[in-house]
């Protein structure tokens, strides 16, 4: 059997990743129904990304597509692959991105999506965040509306992420989607899962205390 793509190491490693990230996502019920898309960069000019409408728990090889930054998506794949294109060409230092339709972000962006953001204080687990040291700082994600026309989101998205935060603030390695889910990355692939992992279950306790007041 013909592989879907050349064996070269970098893509092997790059599939493998994507692979990992699906299957431990839908074994948290993070991707329910097909939902969710992964991908990691290969190099300057390629990713790896999920097609569409695959089980995300049962991902293999077969379900990857490779993808070059500059061409348009290719048959197959999931329209919000648009969204991760647009990421890496705006962000050369990204190296893995990765979409959840978790419980938590899916309902805490609802709640906040007046406010334009969710922002995390007071949580000793922000600093899984890359580059925050202290609970004591204020963490920044911001809320999109949700949209099926995926270019106007993905400049929706490029021209609020091209904007510094407020100088009291630091911007989340994400964002979130109202009603959608999480987005997460990091430069690697490890990174971008510690930052959705950090960044769901930041967003749950915070549902969580609120549940718990008096």
């Amino acid at each position: 059997m013909n592989a879907p793509f050349p064996l070269d190491a970098n893509v092997a490693a790059a599939v493998s990743a994507v692979i990992a990230a699906g299957r431990v996502a839908a074994a948290r019920c993070w991707t329910p129904a097909t939902s969710g898309n992964f991908s990691a960069r290969i190099d300057d000019d390629r990713i790896a990304v999920t097609r569409s409408g695959v089980d995300k728990g049962a991902l293999s090889a077969a379900d990857i597509l490779v993808q070059l930054l500059d061409q348009p998506l290719r048959p197959g794949s999931s329209a919000e692959a648009g969204l991760h294109l647009r990421l890496y060409r705006d962000a050369p230092e990204i190296g893995a991105i990765f979409h959840v339709h978790a419980p938590a972000s899916s309902v805490i962006s609802r709640a906040h999506l007046g406010d334009g953001a969710v922002r995390l204080q007071g949580w000793e687990l922000q600093k899984a965040l890359r580059g925050v040291t202290t609970h004591e700082a204020t963490i920044e994600t911001p809320i999109f509306a949700n949209d099926q026309n995926i270019a106007t989101l993905a400049e929706r998205v490029a021209v609020r992420l091209a904007e510094p935060p407020s100088s009291a603030e630091t911007r989340a390695p994400g964002y979130l989607l109202a009603g959608h889910g999480l987005y997460a990355w990091g430069r690697d692939p490890a990174e971008a899962w510690r930052h959705l992992e950090a960044l769901e279950t930041l967003f749950q306790q915070i549902l969580t205390e609120r549940s718990a007041r008096p």
